[in-house]
């Protein structure tokens, strides 16, 4: 079932999703898979996280991501692919990134559904 968004939300993600480079969930899978180094960023609420995630991410929650993302990665020129549920929050975190300096991040279009549509990797915490 398809979540229905106020069109105030779209409008922001559609503009956010203008400013940011997105991969596919393909994308993300074949860079896995060839071993390219990059930081994936699930920002995603911890109830999500929990229910389950992408093998190997990391969970840095939107409400938090522009509070911690210094501290974990200070190098601005880190490689950070963010995804969430869909592919809209991380658009919206993507772009906040960028305005805090980030220079080299972007978005999974299709986020966690898509992934698992996709029967890729998931990982569910102890």
């Amino acid at each position: 079932m398809s979540k229905q968004h106020s069109p105030g939300f779209l409008a922001l993600v559609r503009a956010a999703k203008a400013q940011v480079r997105e991969y596919t969930v393909d994308d993300v899978r074949d860079r896995q898979l060839n071993r390219n180094s990059f930081v994936l960023l699930d920002v995603r609420e911890e109830s999500e996280w929990h229910r389950g995630h992408i093998a190997g991410a990391v969970h840095l929650s939107k409400g938090i991501l522009e509070r911690d993302i210094e501290t974990l990665y200070p190098e601005k020129d880190t490689d950070l692919v963010l995804y969430c549920g869909g592919g809209f929050r991380s658009a919206l975190a993507a772009e906040a990134l960028q305005k805090m300096g980030y220079t080299n991040v972007s978005s999974m279009d299709g986020g966690w559904r898509g992934w698992t549509a996709a029967g890729f990797p998931t990982e569910v915490p102890d």
